[in-house]
């Protein structure tokens, strides 16, 4: 096991920006670059939860369209991908060729690329409007958001050749309508579709053998586990869990266990990284496996911002922190691009303050994790 050193420590060894006075002029951000933002409220009434093709030169997103004049917004999110666009030097300008893939009615979220086919997406889809009235959900204390759990969602793929923005055949790959299951991802060689389900009435994460159809139960602890991820190597995974019940969640990360046919059987030595009186959640690894992002109400719950743990390369080290961005309104759900080069989140940080999507440089720490 080992330890998150505490904000003072990382501020001491300089891992964390030290504040003073502001400045008369907007202070370069402590892990990104300048920000673009790539949606915007005149196209989508608010729009997030976005990850990268294999390739890097695709999203996927959920988003709420802005309604035509004098019509009603839709309920529910849609699922969107869209083409990146670059410059001459091959820096991202802005996203093109926006396309909805889901169902229209229906609820939609966690899209995700399959790693080894070029033109196939999943997400999680109700495939139809929900019918539930009062849909299952976590909410923290009385905050407005609330993030909810129709038994209808399940975990479909679908093929984006054929999807011209209407609507694309989908193919269920995991739920039976019967409780929700959705916040999917797959390993990166194809083979096991990761995902959380509460079957049981809670959150807890399954994997689903793609090539064997063996279902097998990764994380069945008490409380609502979610969110899981990949590590790049395929040999972990990250996830967020309500674990407490108290419903401040705290970021998790555990070993995966293969059988000698390289079959995925279990998980063990789960370490928490997070252990803190704020709502920590969508972790996500650095493609080196090297360090792992996520959004924190550390500096306040209407403000979430981006925080990075650099793991440790030794038994026994400290896993450093800091803070990634710096921006008013919430920073919410990073993601690499595969190069690492990039990070992608939702952000409310336009005069509206609607969600919507930016991108900006990573800008890597200069401190390394440090051992005992």
């Amino acid at each position: 096991m080992f330890v998150v050193a505490p904000f003072w420590l990382a501020s001491v060894l300089c891992f964390v920006r030290v504040f003073g006075v502001p400045p008369q002029t907007p202070a370069p951000e402590p892990g990104v670059g300048p920000a673009l933002q790539l949606t915007n409220p005149e196209r989508f009434l608010k729009a997030g939860e976005n990850y990268f093709s294999p390739n890097g030169r695709k999203i996927v997103f959920q988003a709420i369209e802005r309604p035509a004049e004098g019509a009603v917004a839709d309920d529910f999110y849609s699922m969107f991908v869209a083409d990146l666009e670059f410059d001459a030097k091959q820096q991202p300008t802005g996203i093109t060729n926006i396309t909805r893939v889901s169902p229209k009615g229906s609820a939609n979220t966690c899209g995700w690329f399959h790693p080894t086919k070029p033109n196939t997406l999943l997400f999680a889809s109700t495939l139809t409007p929900p019918v539930a009235e009062e849909a299952p959900g976590y909410q923290r204390g009385t905050s407005r958001y609330r993030w909810s759990f129709p038994r209808e969602m399940r975990i479909v793929e679908v093929d984006l050749a054929e999807a011209d923005g209407t609507a694309a055949p989908l193919h269920i790959l995991e739920g039976n309508a019967q409780a929700y299951v959705a916040e999917g991802s797959i390993s990166p060689d194809g083979r096991f579709l990761l995902f959380c389900s509460l079957e049981t009435g809670e959150g807890d994460i399954f994997v689903r053998d793609l090539k064997t159809g063996v279902r097998t139960p990764l994380v069945m602890a008490k409380g609502y586990d979610g969110g899981p991820f990949f590590s790049p190597n395929g040999k972990q995974i990250v996830y967020r869990s309500d674990r407490n019940g108290d419903s401040l969640l705290q970021v998790y990360i555990a070993d995966l266990v293969f059988t000698s046919d390289g079959a995925l059987n279990g998980a063990t030595n789960e370490r928490q990284l997070t252990a803190n009186e704020h709502v920590n959640w969508c972790p996500f690894f650095r493609p080196d496996g090297q360090s792992i992002v996520y959004a924190s109400s550390e500096i306040g719950h209407s403000n979430y911002e981006v925080f990075e743990i650099l793991l440790p390369t030794a038994p026994g080290g400290i896993a450093m922190r800091r803070r990634v961005t710096e921006a008013g309104g919430a920073d919410v759900l990073p993601a690499f691009s595969p190069d690492g080069k990039w990070l992608l989140w939702t952000g409310q940080r336009n005069e509206g303050k609607s969600s919507q999507l930016y991108l900006a440089p990573y800008l890597a720490p200069n401190v390394p994790s440090t051992t005992k």
